[in-house]
């Protein structure tokens, strides 16, 4: 893993956004992997202010998104994709059809799931796939315990996620208990990751991702064998590493070819 170290969330956000805009100006026709919820916000809206000053062009991109709610329809407030219409789609030139939100108001889930990894296959795999980390170390919606190799599935949502995710909801009873996420396989699939985490909240899940063993207790810790794979964390949730000095030694003695400035 490349481990880089941001003073603040809006920095790290900023990061992001610069390693998705190279991304896409090396690549114009590239397939994006995309994350919703707090964390990609900040990285969006700066996505859109370089596609509205730079001219960052999004017509040929096709994009993938990690997960839905089982049940909601994509105009529900609380649907993902509705989160992304809000917060990307609908601010750059992108190809409304060339987005891709998992159906989870679909007659049969099972078919939706099956069909979304035909879909990802047949537009060549996800070229850079964006990630949040979960409080419990989870990446899309695979919790822990779940197989390190799985495919775009229903998953059940835990207790933890429940009571992290509920307030946009009203409360815990109002939110589905279920929803389609991209299997860990498949999120391994892309050919560059991007994982954000920031605040005190994630310090665990990021020392147990990043310095732990290898286990499905952790599915974020499944990054560790990814050849591409970069954590983007503010001081903050980088506070219980062990290694920090060294990822910070690292980062600034890395060649011009290898910064994202």
């Amino acid at each position: 893993m490349e481990i880089i170290i941001q003073k603040t969330p809006d920095a790290g956000c900023l990061l992001g956004a610069k390693i998705m805009a190279k991304k896409v100006r090396e690549k114009p026709d590239a397939v994006l992997g995309l994350a919703t919820g707090r964390t990609p916000e900040r990285l969006y809206g700066e996505l859109v202010r370089m596609h509205r000053e730079e001219g960052l062009d999004f017509s040929q991109v096709t994009t993938f998104n990690l997960d839905e709610y089982v049940g909601l329809s994509p105009d529900h407030p609380q649907s993902y994709r509705r989160f992304m219409n809000e917060h990307l789609f609908d601010h750059i030139n992108i190809d409304l059809a060339r987005t891709h939100v998992p159906a989870g108001d679909a007659a049969d889930l099972q078919a939706e799931c099956r069909a979304y990894e035909q879909r990802i296959a047949a537009a060549g795999g996800i070229d850079l796939q964006l990630l949040g980390l979960g409080r419990n170390g989870h990446i899309g919606f695979n919790e822990p315990t779940g197989s390190l190799r799985s495919r775009t599935w229903i998953k059940i949502l835990s207790e933890q996620t429940l009571e992290d995710n509920s307030a946009v909801f009203g409360d815990m009873a109002a939110m589905p208990r279920h929803a389609i996420s991209m299997g860990i396989g498949t999120i391994i699939d892309a050919r560059q990751i991007v994982l954000l985490a920031f605040g005190p909240a994630k310090v665990r899940a990021v020392m147990d991702m990043i310095e732990g063993p290898l286990a499905a207790v952790c599915p974020g810790s499944a990054l560790q064998q990814h050849p591409r794979a970069t954590v983007v964390l503010d001081e903050a949730s980088a506070g219980g590493l062990r290694y920090a000095d060294h990822y910070r030694w690292v980062d600034s003695h890395k060649l011009a070819w290898q910064r994202y400035d």
